[in-house]
């Protein structure tokens, strides 16, 4: 039910004194031209709760009240719509999502904050167009990152992607006719597709420093750099990210009794996650992220291997040992850090002369050797727990160099033998003309 509010006079003047407005303590406001009307009101939301309005600029105390008349006429959804700005109704749709993931908070608390609430925040939700995207959008461009570069086009659809949903809950609650950000369009991004080190690109990462942004190694690259860490106790954990391309989060919430060595498999079940460094572990962030893997011989061998060395350290600490139940560890047993597992890695490479990749391109190139050796998409969709095998298909399916001289060949092949045919056929009949004869 909406309250009864009042109507009083102030004006925009500033006290020398205090540096503050006057107000309604102005002197002058007997004077009808100084100054303007404004109406004050208490109401309830469409979600039950209080609101205060405020709202001024009318010429005279009648037009305020019969403007406040009117608002209070209002239904509560309009009510809401118009009291409401844009920073009040992102932080609150935020607070209602309480069945989103920890990383996912994290993000769009990142964008609403730094970007979407300084150049939106003060506008009222009712009053939102896409012009107003528009131009807080292009101010965002403008901007520079941590690394003093524009913000990429990527980052852009990031934030958009944040406003959109929040608006899209607006409209669910009759606050918003349409969603605004629906029709606002934004540079294209191109997604970085991965690239093999070929020889060239090496040379040219040599000379400029330069890399791509997406990287996977030949076998050979990989094959050395499994061999550098050969006798680093989480070898076991190289070769499954490598091999198998499971996620990091994956592999550090992966626990002994998800793994059946027996039958050489092992299930997904797991992640563990970071945001803002601390640690979350839960359930996959999609079903087809629930999985079996199958595990060939040397794979088996390699994780009995590292059971172990696990086992051996485990002696070694004693009673200090944090009985886990984790595949990857600590030296004391405690579950990794994710993060320190990315680290580590950067560590390990430091050591080689090999070009330099991200640690989730091991899991690209776990996927680009699976496609050469013969899997098909839908085997390596499964492998590498995609919702969608358009994902497979777009993005983790890089053909090696090898694959690709190997189709070229066969093609000309092809090519050759259907030349030859006509020259055949051709044969066969004038040898049928001569028996005839």
């Amino acid at each position: 039910m909406a309250g009864k509010g009042v109507v009083v006079k102030r004006c925009g003047c500033i006290d020398p004194a205090t540096g503050r407005r006057r107000g309604r303590s102005c002197s002058r406001l007997v004077a009808p031209n100084h100054g303007s009307w404004y109406f004050h009101c208490s109401t309830v939301d469409i979600f039950g709760r209080a609101q205060r309005v405020r709202r001024g600029g009318h010429p005279s105390q009648t037009a305020a009240a019969q403007a406040m008349e009117a608002f209070l006429a209002q239904g509560v959804a309009d009510r809401t719509v118009a009291g409401w700005t844009v920073a009040r109704w992102l932080r609150f749709w935020l607070s209602t999502r309480t069945a989103i993931r920890p990383t996912t908070r994290l993000s769009h608390t990142g964008y609403i904050e730094q970007f979407l609430i300084p150049h939106l925040g003060h506008i009222r939700l009712g009053e939102l167009t896409v012009q107003h995207l528009a131009t807080a959008f292009e101010r965002i461009g403008q901007e520079t990152n941590r690394s003093g570069k524009p913000h990429t086009p990527c980052t852009l659809a990031h934030i958009r992607t944040t406003l959109r949903a929040a608006l899209n809950a607006a409209v669910r609650e009759g606050l918003l006719p349409d969603n605004p950000a629906r029709r606002l369009e934004l540079p294209t991004h191109a997604k970085p597709r991965p690239v093999v080190w070929s020889r060239a690109r090496v040379a040219a990462w040599q000379a400029t420093g330069r890399r791509p942004a997406v990287a996977v190694w030949t076998p050979t690259q990989l094959k050395a750099f499994l061999h550098v860490v050969r006798d680093d106790r989480l070898y076991g954990l190289w070769w499954l990210l490598a091999l198998r391309g499971l996620r990091r989060s994956e592999a550090a919430a992966l626990r002994w009794s998800d793994l059946d060595l027996d039958h050489a498999e092992l299930t997904i079940s797991k992640a563990r996650t970071t945001a803002a460094y601390q640690v979350y572990e839960g359930d996959p962030k999609t079903q087809a992220g629930w999985r079996t893997i199958a595990l060939d011989k040397h794979t088996v061998k390699v994780l009995h291997a590292h059971q172990r060395r696990q086992r051996l350290e485990r002696g070694v600490h004693d009673g200090a040992w944090d009985a886990s139940g984790y595949v990857f560890t600590a030296p004391d047993g405690r579950p990794l850090h994710p993060d320190a597992v990315t680290r580590r890695f950067v560590r390990l490479l430091g050591t080689t002369d090999l070009p330099p990749i991200r640690l989730h391109d091991l899991r690209h190139g776990a996927a680009c050797l699976a496609h050469a050796a013969g899997a098909d998409l839908k085997t390596l969709q499964h492998q590498l727990g995609h919702a969608s095998i358009a994902v497979t298909a777009d993005i983790y399916t890089t053909v090696l160099p090898a694959v690709q001289r190997r189709c070229a060949k066969a093609t000309a092949r092809l090519l050759r033998s259907t030349r030859r045919q006509p020259r055949r056929s051709n044969e066969r009949r004038s040898s049928e003309r001569c028996r005839d004869r």
